[in-house]
């Protein structure tokens, strides 16, 4: 996104509806497919990217034209999609930890699955393990950053990523035993 992106920024935080959709408009499919990530399905996905888009135009007087525009949405959309978590209230399960370096579960098996299944197992997951599972493999948030965000415990957050992971190795392997 160039300088005159800039001007497209300026001009939304002057109210200019033309400006704001062109914003929406540019970034609203990689948006959707982060909120996929964290959502259950495409209908709560929308609720997330409409709430998130809510924040990002109240907002956008706070972006300092310092750093990416996109990461400062994405951070928006990723605190958007904690907050619809948080107010599901589920609760974290705890287990022992489990490696996901599995031998059966390689870059050629990972390779022949297209990004939709992918995408679709994540979103399989329960909440708290889709929760973790994102922050942590995707987003690249630390175990003490996600227990912060989340309110639990260091070890939850391991524990729910390595259950995470191991529900995904089990369900790759069993769709390379049937495909």
């Amino acid at each position: 996104m160039s300088g005159d992106f800039n001007d497209v920024i300026r001009d939304s935080i002057n109210g200019s509806r033309r400006a704001q959709r062109i914003l929406y408009n540019t970034l609203a499919g990689k948006m959707f497919g982060l909120c996929l990530r964290y959502a259950h399905d495409e209908t709560e996905a929308r609720d997330i990217l409409q709430d998130g888009f809510v924040k990002v135009f109240k907002n956008l007087e706070q972006f300092r034209f310092q750093g990416s525009f996109e990461g400062w949405v994405r951070k928006i959309m990723v605190n958007t999609a904690l907050e619809h978590f948080r107010k599901e209230s589920y609760q974290t399960a705890s287990i022992e930890d489990v490696d996901f370096q599995d031998p059966g579960v390689g870059e050629k098996v990972l390779s022949g699955l297209s990004e939709k299944e992918l995408l679709q197992m994540i979103r399989d997951l329960s909440p708290q393990y889709r929760v973790v599972f994102n922050l942590y493999a995707i987003e690249g948030y630390s175990h003490k950053e996600i227990s912060q965000m989340l309110n639990i415990s260091e070890g939850t957050s391991k524990s729910n990523l390595s259950r995470a992971r191991n529900i995904l190795k089990e369900k790759i392997k069993r769709l390379n035993k049937t495909g």
